[in-house]
């Protein structure tokens, strides 16, 4: 299955690609870059700053910047990634920034359930800004 991730809310998005890997499924998901996190933008900016920013005596954890690992590392949330099962789930996942050469001409699915455009809330902000503010060289 491969999901156009073009004005869909991460969470929603994740949690059921999350569902659909732990099946058996492959889900690929391309235009990450163009997902969306929804809540004010003060809010979201501090909860990542804040996640990249800690300091401990171990090295990381380490937050991505770039949009297709930073949206799989969301993915990878949502499994028991520690146990096998979710071990071989969380590899069935791939995310892609834009449309690569292999996924050009096939259909792409959404989901109507995750779309931003269908929801109340008008806050949100797009992966591609979000790591653009944590440093990410786009």
């Amino acid at each position: 299955m491969i999901i156009d991730a073009t004005d869909l809310i991460v969470g929603r998005m994740g949690a059921f690609a999350a569902k659909k890997v732990l099946l058996g499924e492959k889900i690929d998901i391309v235009n990450c870059e163009k997902a969306a996190v929804s809540g004010s933008r003060e809010n979201i900016l501090a909860k990542f700053s804040q996640k990249r920013n800690r300091k401990t005596i171990r090295k990381g954890p380490y937050v991505s910047r770039m949009p297709d690992r930073f949206v799989r590392r969301i993915i990878r949330g949502m499994l028991p990634y520690k146990k096998e099962k979710g071990e071989k789930a969380f590899d069935r996942v791939m995310c892609y920034m834009g449309v690569p050469k292999e996924f050009e001409g096939k259909k792409f699915e959404t989901l109507d359930s995750a779309n931003i455009n269908k929801r109340q809330t008008v806050k949100f902000m797009s992966i591609n800004e979000i790591c653009k503010s944590l440093g990410a060289k786009l």
